[in-house]
């Protein structure tokens, strides 16, 4: 059965086009998925995230157990709001879910999960939990709208008593706090996103949602699907569960090898996360393959399972879009390991070179260098 978030009667309100993701209802556009894109890197736009999985973690021993559930390292989390992204891995050192860590207390720490994997990571995390004394709390009751864009901040912040201003304002990146509205709903405001651009991904209590939502689109924020969601996170390099990684690969394939931390724990000994060994093990080895992102100058469109060809073997376009700051065709692939030499992308049987550049392909609205050519 098909869930809905709280928000699905107001998208439809506003004319959206819905889609299935994962299960969920979700609005993919509200006309221009090209406006939307644009919408955000040069003003505000905002996403209904609703269908994101917020857990909440209690316990006395809440930061050994995330010690060893997920590949980076929690003991970065010292003040509290502060945020980490990570990879929670299986044995194999394969990504069961990549996943956000907020650090509120020493026995209360807040987990943002993926939807598609919400059943799989939820029985993960319990399962691991049970050893530390860990309480596992789903939180159903709150619904996540993210507000991305340069004026984006400054568009929630206008929403909040005056007290809450000055010091939601000042949050650094990857960091949250708690505040309230002009009429008194309490909100959980974290400085992330997933575009690329500056802002804030705001938990509300569902049932102030639609409210906040109304009271945004006022201010002047405008709604943005997942297809405007998709192109942005693109062009900002950030990855996408189930197409760019999976349970399959690991962080090193995944460029994501900043997300490991091969450190001590508190006692000085290697911390003892899962996965740990098979990274060690890649590490030491090398990774069989990476990931790479591509620029095609010709025209056409990089499509997800395209057969990508270079001097060390085939591999295959992961996550492939046109992309609407940069109006060209970027992707990213894995191909095996080494240096790639000339790339060509099979397109319907025709053999289609394209450029191997760094990504992100787009940084503050701006091309990155050299991926205009």
């Amino acid at each position: 059965m098909t869930q809905k978030t709280i928000l699905n009667d107001a998208h439809r309100a506003l004319g959206a086009k819905m889609v299935d993701f994962g299960g969920w209802d979700m609005p993919i556009s509200y006309g221009s998925q090209i406006e939307e894109h644009h919408q955000v890197r040069r003003d505000a736009g905002m996403f209904d995230v609703s269908h994101m999985t917020v857990v909440d973690l209690r316990g006395a021993r809440t930061r050994d157990f995330l010690r060893h559930l997920v590949a980076n390292s929690v003991d970065k989390l010292q003040k509290s709001g502060k945020a980490l992204y990570t990879c929670m891995l299986n044995p194999q050192g394969g990504v069961i879910d990549d996943l956000i860590v907020y650090f509120l207390a020493e026995d209360f720490f807040r987990l943002v999960v993926n939807a598609a994997t919400r059943e799989k990571d939820l029985a993960w995390i319990g399962e691991q939990a049970r050893a530390f004394d860990v309480q596992v709390t789903e939180r159903p009751d709150y619904a996540m709208i993210a507000v991305q864009g340069p004026n984006a901040r400054d568009k929630v912040i206008g929403l909040l008593r005056e007290e809450d201003r000055a010091r939601i304002g000042k949050l650094g990146k990857f960091v949250a706090g708690e505040a309230q509205t002009l009429d008194g709903t309490a909100l959980f405001v974290a400085r992330t996103g997933y575009t690329g651009e500056d802002g804030f991904e705001v938990v509300v209590p569902e049932t102030a949602a639609v409210a906040l939502w109304d009271a945004l689109l006022a201010a002047g924020v405008k709604a943005a699907g997942l297809g405007a969601r998709d192109t942005l996170r693109l062009e900002a390099g950030m990855n996408l569960y189930g197409q760019d990684m999976d349970d399959g690969v690991s962080p090193y394939e995944a460029a994501l090898a900043w997300t490991v931390a091969l450190d001590g724990s508190a006692d000085g000994k290697p911390r003892d996360f899962i996965g740990r060994a098979a990274l060690e093990q890649q590490k030491a080895a090398g990774a069989p393959r990476q990931m790479i992102g591509l620029v095609m100058d010709e025209k056409g469109v990089l499509r997800h399972g395209q057969k990508v060809l270079t001097a060390n073997g085939d591999g295959e376009i992961l996550s492939g879009t046109f992309s609407p700051t940069l109006n060209k065709s970027i992707a990213f692939a894995r191909v095996p390991a080494g240096e790639p030499g000339q790339v060509r992308v099979d397109i319907r049987g025709k053999e289609v070179p394209v450029r191997v550049v760094k990504f992100p392909f787009v940084r503050d609205g701006q091309p990155q260098d050299g991926v205009l050519g």
